[in-house]
């Protein structure tokens, strides 16, 4: 049983987006959690009535429009809630570099709205969801990702007596998400092909999305104030991933595995070969846990003297980023056990098999 979880109310922002919505399920249907009530928004009205829909009989199930550009409205909603999972963000890479100003206004300031929500209502806990898009960022979405990181740590400072613990939890790619390749590539191949590779070479660190939301909850338990946490996750290279949906999907359709071609058409702008989860400062101030590396506030001083003693540490010091590019990758075999394992074999809801990038609409490409 999760003690931190057990008998409190919980908020949840971004309750129908993939991270949301799991954090939802989880929360509600695991015996682990067992919460008093569950509290939803999120500014998708009609994703969040199939949602209401959904936990219809379950009384600790309560969902609201709401967004988190509103703080007077946000104020309300965290009334008397114990602990708040910040998952309400923009995250599409694309439609942030069109539309940056947007991004600000969700991903940077609509943090700052939860954390003065937080306040004002003197919540136990605020955990926010990253990415590994925040280390090193190349575009608008993992910029926005890292200031949302830093308004979470440096709001721990501004602390006086048993004020909110603020922490964060940085993932890499959920396969499965919305806006996931894997769903693309079925598709692709469900349509006789070929799978557009953006480079065979590229490299990510992934997870499944019931994992990540789950690491989410528990890191809940273990926040001290200020800290990243950053999941371990395995790495697949997308070159090994195309091939094992192949193998996998391609008979399935009634296609030759050998029929099916791939299509190099490079990487996106702003895009990486590559996915680093943490930057080499980062690894002077982190430690190793069993699940997670905790990056502890660069500036110590001014939290509060906090105490990150964690009952699981396995090493205070960490001297590798971990860069995806230089961790064992998994076998082609592996791969196609996880994505078996996740249920990411399915047949996609969406058949859209197109990709593109920033520009193709505007040159009518």
């Amino acid at each position: 049983m999760n003690k931190c979880i057990h008998g409190k109310r919980i908020l949840v922002t971004g309750a129908c987006g993939t991270v949301g919505a799991e954090l939802v399920r989880q929360l509600l249907t695991d015996a682990r959690y067992q919460p008093e009530e569950v509290i939803g928004i999120d500014n998708n009205e009609s994703e969040l009535f199939f949602l209401d829909q959904r936990f219809l009989h379950d009384a600790r199930a309560n969902f609201f429009v709401g967004d988190i550009r509103d703080r007077d409205d946000l104020i309300r909603r965290m009334h008397g809630v114990d602990i708040v999972f910040h998952a309400a963000a923009l995250k599409h890479v694309i439609l942030c570099e069109r539309s940056p100003e947007q991004a600000v206004q969700t991903n940077i300031h609509g943090v700052q709205n939860v954390i003065a929500a937080a306040f004002e209502n003197k919540v136990d806990k605020v955990i926010f969801t990253s990415s590994d898009k925040a280390v090193n960022p190349t575009n608008v979405m993992g910029t926005s990702k890292l200031m949302g990181e830093r308004l979470m740590t440096a709001a721990n400072s501004h602390k006086r007596g048993e004020g909110p613990i603020f922490a964060s939890t940085r993932f890499g790619n959920v396969l499965g998400s919305n806006g996931s390749v894997i769903p693309i590539f079925h598709n692709q191949i469900a349509k006789g092909g070929p799978i557009t590779l953006t480079d065979p070479e590229m490299t990510r660190f992934v997870m499944t999305i019931e994992e990540a939301v789950s690491l989410v909850i528990d890191s809940a338990e273990l926040a001290k104030g200020g800290e990243v946490f950053i999941t371990k996750m395995p790495v697949l290279r997308i070159q090994d991933l195309a091939q094992s949906m192949i193998n996998t999907l391609a008979p399935s359709y009634g296609y030759d595995i050998d029929s099916i071609e791939t299509s190099v058409i490079g990487t996106k702008p702003g895009e990486k070969l590559y996915e680093e989860l943490m930057s080499d400062e980062e690894t002077r101030r982190s430690l190793e846990l069993t699940q997670y590396f905790s990056v502890l506030p660069a500036f110590r001083g001014i939290y509060n003297q906090i105490d990150y003693s964690y009952p699981d540490i396995i090493s205070s010091e960490v001297d590798n980023p971990y860069i995806s590019a230089e961790e064992p990758a998994m076998t082609p075999d592996e791969v196609t056990a996880f994505l078996e394992k996740g249920g990411l074999l399915d047949s996609p809801e969406d058949d859209s098999d197109n990709r593109y990038w920033p520009g193709d609409k505007e040159s009518g490409q």
